[in-house]
């Protein structure tokens, strides 16, 4: 069986909506944290399918998480054999870097359920699932676009949403993965001044939550179940 390796950066934050199309694509399901004492001699190249989730550190805070760099160094190896992987928001802007990107923190926090516009060349893959779909969205850090990349979506807080690099690599700063997850009020919890900073309020997240999610972890698992049928064998 073929196995997909999670990366989880906080408790908090895990593969949610996402389980379902991996594990209906054949995938055994596996999960590791970056704070068991096995990570560090991980190499990352194994895994049939990476899946790296999100997390309230930036890539550029490595003096506080010395983990940041021991995993950049073995994402790099793992992207330069394309070797399938998946990046969610803090796992997109890892991909990024890896690729020779900058992440930086943005000018304003991204907060709240609204869509992204999915670019015209990209309407004919798996980001067409979500098109005109609130999804998820939290995060204040953004990144350049690697070179030879596309990027696929932009919101109207911030351009760069999502990229690819052929079949195998996939990036998405959004959470198409979050709608259902009662994680989301540990979110909340954790991290009621984001709310505040990006001019919404906890009632209206909420309320957009229970309006919006299941309507975005389904299409978010569209949009995965059809990017997994569609990896290169050969990787």
């Amino acid at each position: 069986m073929k196995r997909a390796l999670i990366i989880r950066h906080v408790p908090y934050e895990g593969v949610a909506g996402f389980r379902q199309p991996i594990e209906d694509a054949g995938y055994e399901v596996d999960r590791i944290d970056v704070a068991d004492p096995a990570f560090s001699s991980l190499d990352l190249r194994e895994p049939d399918l990476l899946i790296m989730m999100g997390g309230p550190m930036g890539v550029y805070e490595q003096d506080r998480h010395p983990w940041i760099a021991c995993q950049l160094r073995r994402l790099r190896q793992r992207l330069e054999a394309d070797r399938p992987t998946l990046g969610v928001c803090f796992g997109a802007q890892m991909m990024a870097a890896a690729l020779g990107a900058e992440v930086y923190p943005g000018p304003a926090k991204e907060v709240g359920f609204h869509p992204v516009r999915v670019h015209d060349h990209a309407l004919d893959g798996p980001l067409r699932h979500i098109v005109d779909v609130p999804v998820l969205h939290w995060h204040g850090d953004t990144f350049t676009v690697p070179d030879n990349v596309e990027l696929l979506a932009s919101s109207h807080v911030y351009e760069h949403q999502a990229f690819r690099r052929g079949r195998n690599l996939l990036a998405l700063q959004f959470h198409a993965e979050m709608g259902e997850d009662e994680r989301f009020n540990a979110w909340i919890e954790e991290w009621p001044e984001s709310v505040i900073e990006a001019g919404g309020t906890e009632a209206d997240l909420r309320q957009a939550h229970d309006l919006h999610g299941p309507r975005a972890v389904a299409a978010g698992r569209r949009m995965i179940g059809e990017w997994v049928a569609g990896l290169s064998s050969t990787a």
